[in-house]
């Protein structure tokens, strides 16, 4: 499996020289079996733009899977250039929550959007699905629902039957409880998605020290993270939907401090490729 990071920031894009190294755009990863070009993308942040160029002119053909509708995950749908080739053939998959293509037309219609799903170019089709086992592109997938603020949401894991990761990229462990460190619960669905992965992709929006002022967000904190990928085996921990005030510098800091662990820490950064 081949994973490719094309967006890896939170909440909202973050343009400017201190954010250079890691990239501003917003939440989207690829996945590819060995060198042949992505098939399933995971969520749709403005980071989707950059897939364009990974596929070399061809158009995209393959599924984007959401794991939530909130705008940084969802806004690079109609700036998709290969998508929107007539020759494309996308499949968007999210979290059942009433009629799909009416849900995600909410955002995609004016007088919030001047184009609409049904104008994109190439043939698109949107579905849902719920948690549970599926086959995607070649993948195994299995989604589970995990808590973050402001709708149905769920985290991924995936294999192609050599590599696996675990997918966690919006992810409030407070509602589930405190937890040890009060940063939230080690839950279940948390757990069972990361357990023995070769790579846990989580989000890393906070800082513990952070955390008390904005856990209202609905997002996690660096030091959770680190502790759910040990505590469900994970092999190497993604540290990923970076704060979008979050320089290049101070996620040097964050990653170098998690160094020599019993887990590989490092940051996600846009153009990042990894093989499992």
């Amino acid at each position: 499996m081949r994973v490719v990071f094309c967006g890896v920031r939170g909440s909202t894009s973050a343009p400017g020289i201190e954010f250079v190294r890691y990239g501003g755009h917003t939440s989207c990863v690829a996945l590819a079996h060995d060198s042949e070009a992505p098939t399933l993308v995971l969520d749709a942040g403005t980071g989707l733009r950059n897939l364009s160029r990974h596929l070399h002119g061809k158009p995209f053909r393959g599924t984007i899977l959401l794991g939530h509708l909130h705008w940084d995950h969802t806004d690079g749908l109609p700036f998709f250039e290969a998508g929107n080739d007539p020759a494309s053939d996308v499949t968007v998959v999210m979290p059942a929550q009433g009629g799909p293509e009416q849900v995600l037309e909410r955002v995609f219609c004016p007088p919030h959007f001047p184009v609409t799903l049904d104008q994109l170019g190439g043939r698109w089709q949107v579905t849902s699905h719920e948690p549970g086992n599926s086959e995607l592109e070649g993948f195994s997938v299995v989604a589970a629902e995990i808590p973050h603020k402001g709708g149905r949401t769920f985290g991924y894991r995936v294999t192609d039957g050599g590599g696996t990761l675990a997918y966690l990229s919006d992810h409030s462990p407070i509602a589930a409880g405190d937890g040890p460190d009060g940063l939230g619960a080690y839950h279940e669905s948390a757990l069972t998605l990361a357990r023995d992965v070769d790579v846990l992709i989580h989000d890393a929006q906070h800082t513990a020290a952070e955390f008390g002022s904005r856990r209202f967000l609905g997002h996690a904190a660096v030091e959770y993270a680190v502790g759910l990928a040990n505590a469900a085996g994970a092999r190497t921990l993604v540290l990923f939907h970076h704060d979008p005030c979050r320089t290049d510098d101070e996620i040097d800091a964050l990653v170098a401090a998690y160094a020599g662990g019993n887990v590989e820490v490092i940051g996600a950064a846009e153009g990042l490729t990894m093989d499992l």
